[in-house]
């Protein structure tokens, strides 16, 4: 008999659970709640985890993502909506969008219930992501505020303020546009192929028809007039050896013309670049002075993965923190980063002292004895008393490997870390950048992000410039510096503040990132470099997103960290907010609390100095130690 659960939120998890279950029609399907992103994987469903205290925001996101994800499975046909999906990037977004709000839409219908529970979800996604202070068009996913329209316009029900910021942003132009579009919404509602084509007809309404591909009503349509045009060349030609047999005679007639028709074409290929390497070779006889010089080859934007494009890095940036806001500003904010601290600053004092006294554990004198000349070992002139024949026996002091440390932070300054995420980071880069300089350690503290969301001036630039296909990454960095290395904590401390400025948090692109911080520390004098990431998830950036492949940013991000780890350079380790990082770092670990974030840090750093070289081996993931 099984030991029943002491967790207060299990009972809540397997009613969900169950429920989900009947309301996707699908009895087979398996629930699970992880810090994993959300989503369904074949018959596996990944609900949003819920802790012991069961807050009023976790269960209700928990309910409003299982019926979410629930109406879609019930609702939704894989077949049908592939037999419809446009090719362009901005035009399947679109689809995808109001195919979801379809689905959202019915489950509303059908089983009232849901609504609420689905607003609650719609509502956290936009707050993490900053909906609510967008105040310029351009800067709003159309894909997103169409979604919501369709949502609203179908259901009648408001929206939560932040989701409805976007959807007012663009709803007039989008009415403008699509007017006589969107009033047959409810009527194509149920059929799902209908449904579709109303989607593709508001695309089309939007602009985006030149992204639509062939309409698979018409080429069905052409299919059939193909097969029985193919019929009836069959009934009129039944007998073609007839033809093979002309085509032999007009072979026979014109033997050069058999000869270049029947010629393969890489022998002609091969042909062409021999007379290229000929006249190359005349070249090649002028004097050296003469010869032409080939331009230089253009410089990898990535040391990592030299595919990796960026459409301009003319407007990157890399920039000191007291540069984006004003000394009297840093203090105000600084000011309140230390009202934050006030809650935990019990807790972070004594996270700081056990690091603090961990360290200093391993400053203690270590000394190496029996050497010809130091400083004399007193402890063994009793052997020279003993016998003087004996040598007098020396001893010197071993230099601590960590002494001679760097430490790099380097903090995701995404929108989705916006509120007590963001804190937490500061406050724990506050608490480690001062405890570690205490200890002789020299600590750099970096934080990444984009100067616009949704693509800057490299997208308008891309726009006007025609929209080429797949451009790499468009959008413009930001990368901030907000203590060096080598600079004293008290001259820099007011910085950290500059991570509660409201418009800084934006997106992320964690590759070039990483790729940073890693190129600054290699350049360090120090012995040994240890580079630590606090992230919240995967990289995103919507602009770059939409145009590229879905997985162009991740592969980089991977391409990054898999150079860093062969490299071996820099130990590089990670903590993940929320997310489980560890598809990306072999060494990282995962919190679902931010509240955890102070000690995971001191932890995992206090690991890496550790004075069993074994223990530090089986932390770092080395099998042998040397």
């Amino acid at each position: 008999m099984s030991k029943p659960s002491d967790n207060p939120a299990d009972p809540f998890k397997k009613a969900l659970a169950e429920a989900t279950k009947v309301m996707a029609d699908d009895p087979d399907l398996s629930v699970s709640y992880t810090v994993d992103p959300a989503g369904v994987s074949g018959d596996a469903m990944r609900l949003p985890q819920v802790s012991r205290r069961m807050t009023r925001d976790e269960v209700l996101l928990a309910r409003g993502t299982a019926d979410a994800l629930a109406l879609h499975r019930r609702y939704h046909d894989a077949p049908t909506h592939a037999r419809y999906l446009p090719q362009g990037d901005m035009a399947r977004e679109l689809y995808d969008a109001m195919e979801t709000a379809r689905c959202e839409a019915m489950g509303a219908r059908d089983m009232p219930g849901t609504a609420g529970n689905v607003d609650a979800k719609i509502g956290h996604e936009a707050a993490r992501r900053g909906y609510g202070q967008i105040r310029d068009r351009a800067e709003a996913p159309l894909p997103v505020a169409a979604g919501y329209l369709i949502r609203h316009l179908a259901t009648g029900r408001d929206l939560p303020p932040d989701a409805a910021n976007v959807m007012e942003l663009w709803r007039g132009f989008v009415e403008e546009q699509a007017a006589g579009t969107l009033s047959d919404v409810e009527t194509v509602l149920s059929d799902q192929s209908a449904f579709a084509k109303f989607a593709r007809k508001m695309i089309t309404d939007l602009g985006y028809g030149d992204q639509l591909g062939d309409d698979p009503d018409n080429m069905d349509d052409d299919a059939d007039d193909d097969g029985e045009q193919d019929g009836q060349d069959e009934e009129e030609q039944p007998d073609s050896t007839g033809n093979d047999e002309d085509e032999g005679e007009e072979s026979e007639a014109s033997p050069e013309q058999s000869q270049e028709e029947t010629q393969d074409p890489s022998q002609a290929q091969v042909s062409m670049d021999d007379m290229a390497d000929q006249e190359l070779g005349d070249e090649a006889e002028l004097p050296e002075g003469d010869a032409p010089m080939d331009p230089p080859s253009p410089q990898p934007i990535s040391d990592a993965d030299p595919d990796y494009r960026v459409y301009s890095t003319e407007n990157d940036e890399e920039i000191a923190a007291e540069d984006l806001a004003e000394p009297i500003e840093l203090e105000r904010l600084r000011a309140y980063l230390d009202q934050q601290l006030e809650p935990l600053k019990g807790a972070v004092s004594r996270l700081a002292n056990k690091l603090q006294r961990r360290l200093q554990a391993q400053q203690n004198r270590s000394w190496e004895f029996d050497k010809e000349e130091g400083v004399l070992d007193a402890g063994r002139l009793a052997r020279v008393v003993a016998n003087p024949t004996t040598p007098l026996s020396f001893k010197v002091e071993k230099d601590m490997e960590f002494r001679d440390t760097v430490v790099t932070l380097l903090l995701d300054n995404s929108g989705s870390m916006r509120g007590r995420p963001i804190s937490i980071a500061a406050i724990c880069a506050d608490v480690l950048a001062r405890t570690l300089e205490r200890c002789n350690v020299k600590v750099e503290i970096l934080g990444f992000t984009t100067r616009a969301w949704k693509g800057g001036l490299a997208r308008e630039e891309w726009l006007n410039a025609g929209r080429e296909q797949q451009p790499g990454r468009l959008n413009d960095l930001r990368h901030i510096i907000y203590k060096q290395a080598d600079a004293p904590w008290r001259r820099t401390r007011d910085n950290l503040g500059l991570m509660m400025k409201e418009g800084l948090l934006k997106e992320n692109i964690d590759g070039e990132a990483l790729e940073w911080a890693h190129r600054r520390m290699v350049g360090r004098p120090e012995a040994r470099k240890i580079l630590m990431v606090i992230s919240d998830g995967a990289p995103v950036d919507d602009s770059t997103l939409s145009v590229n492949p879905a997985n162009y940013l991740e592969k980089h991000l991977r391409d990054v960290i898999a150079m860093v780890e062969k490299r071996r350079q820099v130990e590089l380790l990670a903590i993940g907010i929320g997310h489980d990082v560890t598809r990306y770092y072999d060494r990282a670990v995962t919190i679902t609390d931010v509240e955890q974030l102070a000690g995971a840090m001191t932890e995992q750093l206090a690991s890496l100095f550790d004075s069993d070289p074994r223990a530090r081996a089986r932390f770092m993931g080395v099998n042998r130690v040397a």
